[in-house]
């Protein structure tokens, strides 16, 4: 292990504003070398911005950063490149048509005498790196072909492949699950011992105590706290990030029991994409029916197919006990069907970033809001404020553009576009990832309330106590087939967590 020598990375006063919003006030902090440092807070505490400070991507109004005790300008990314940062970032910086292999390349392609890139060798090293890892993925497929997840732990790996002293990790976790996350902590173990120094931005707090040493709070663009992360407790690090106590992280499940329920959404047989291969399921009214797995046993799968978005190669989806053809997201949407995606990608998948936050809500449905080819435009700006008060979004988002708005508020303005759409059965893949505790709060209520009102919803998350405390029911998928049903009194982490591993894990490890 290297030896520590003071701080990797010291902040003096550092602010950033962005107009009149101040994303960075006056923080002062330092990350002592070698060891692996937690930035936590809500969506808009200035994580991210302190992360992009870091990067060369912006720079500060006010304020110095020291990296190994140098009074450094960080004022482009090859800048804080050659001071030996490197950012993996949530929102990746991956070229999606482009291949793995020549991603990792970029900008720094070993080129020969001629300036013409070495590719034989360059590869070599990749799937040396890739080998030294323990990750497997082929340099020749084309990024915007794979999981999200793979995506993911290819920025990580190309962050590491350029030999950083100090490695930033924004929400590194978020598309990541089970045993991915386990090789991530594994990777940073590994490079702690190299000397390198971890700046790990997260809301899971699990993760949090088991990859760091020291962790730092922020709020509103300010600096809290800094403690050791086993110095405080994990109602105490809530009620610091939030500035308030949130009695009951989960809602009370009722004691109500829906078996009784008719059902409105189901699937037999239904085989679908790549790796669905013939699961039944029943859906029933006023339930939040979870669906467990390990990255890509088919659950992605699943909730395509349920929304008309992938090829179905067998079996059939009921609505009501009746058979019904969903093509497209068009016949998905239908009032006699109903159904409304929040997909594992708000950014690509559920929002256009650059439309406001209203234009987004209202767009499934815009022809509720028309007539003679024109659109009523204070119908449509009343149905969606109500809409928007429902989630508890800003108002300002109804003129605001969705990218504007932290990760939380973008959920929220998701939600609320199927709320709008008057959805009976809302399909939520993974709808908490990258989002704050305090949001992720809001939002186990909304859902509680939503069933509650009569609706449904199927619900994926790669965050098992949100399964084992959200849900009336879980169904757990192991290589595309339903391997578990797990009822509300049978739901335990190691439960689900034995079955997702298709049943080999001893029931006293499994947790």
């Amino acid at each position: 292990m290297a030896e520590r020598t003071g701080p990797a990375v010291a902040l003096r006063g550092v602010r950033k504003a962005f107009g009149a919003t101040v994303a960075v006030d006056d923080v002062s902090l330092e990350i002592e070398a070698g060891t692996a440092h937690a930035l936590l807070g809500e969506n808009g505490a200035g994580k991210s911005t302190i992360v992009k400070l870091l990067s060369g991507l912006i720079e500060p109004n006010r304020g110095e950063f020291r990296v190994f005790g140098e009074t450094v300008r960080l004022r482009s990314p090859r800048v804080a490149h050659a001071h030996g940062l490197q950012t993996a970032f949530q929102e990746m910086t991956l070229v999606p048509d482009l291949t793995v292999l020549d991603n990792m390349l970029m900008p720094y392609a070993p080129v020969g005498l001629t300036g013409m890139i070495r590719r034989r060798t360059a590869e070599a090293a990749v799937r040396a790196h890739f080998d030294a890892l323990g990750f497997a993925v082929d340099p020749a497929a084309e990024v915007g072909g794979l999981d999200l997840a793979v995506q993911q732990k290819i920025e990580i790996a190309r962050a590491i492949w350029r030999k950083p002293r100090i490695l930033l990790l924004d929400e590194p976790t978020s598309t990541l699950a089970g045993r991915d996350v386990d090789w991530l902590g594994e990777v940073i173990a590994r490079l702690k011992r190299q000397g390198v120094t971890i700046v790990f931005i997260s809301h899971r707090l699990r993760e949090v105590r088991a990859f760091c040493d020291r962790l730092t709070i922020l709020r509103n663009g300010r600096h809290i706290v800094t403690a050791a992360a086993g110095e405080l407790s994990d109602a105490q690090v809530v009620e610091t990030i939030i500035g308030r106590s949130i009695a009951q992280t989960f809602p009370a499940r009722p004691t109500r029991r829906a078996e009784t329920a008719p059902e409105v959404l189901g699937t037999r047989d239904l085989a679908a994409g790549p790796k669905l291969d013939g699961v039944d399921l029943s859906l029933r009214r006023g339930e939040i029916l979870g669906i467990a797995g390990l990255q890509g046993m088919g659950q992605l799968d699943l909730s395509l197919a349920c929304f008309g978005m992938t090829e179905i190669r067998r079996g059939e989806i009921r609505i009501d006990g009746r058979p019904v053809a969903i093509t497209s997201p068009a016949d998905a949407v239908r009032p006699n069907i109903g159904l409304g995606l929040v997909p594992e990608d708000r950014k690509t998948e559920g929002l256009f970033l650059k439309l406001s936050g209203g234009h987004n809500a209202s767009l499934p449905v815009i022809g509720r809001f028309s007539r003679g080819g024109l659109i009523r435009t204070g119908s449509e700006r009343r149905a969606v404020e109500a809409a928007f008060a429902r989630v508890e979004v800003d108002r300002r988002a109804l003129w605001t553009p969705a990218g504007a708005f932290s990760g939380g508020n973008q959920q929220k303005i998701a939600i609320a576009k199927w709320l709008l759409a008057e959805s009976r059965i809302l399909l939520l893949f993974d709808p908490t990832r990258g989002i704050d505790v305090g949001t992720k709060h809001e939002l186990y209520v909304l859902m509680r309330a939503y069933v509650e009102a009569g609706g449904s919803i199927l619900f994926h998350s790669t965050e098992i106590p949100e399964l084992v405390h959200l849900c009336d029911r879980v169904l757990v998928l192991y290589d595309g087939r339903l391997v578990a049903e797990l009822d509300a009194a049978q739901l335990t982490e190691a439960a689900i967590m034995r079955a997702a591993l298709g049943g080999t894990v001893p029931e006293e490890r499994a947790a």
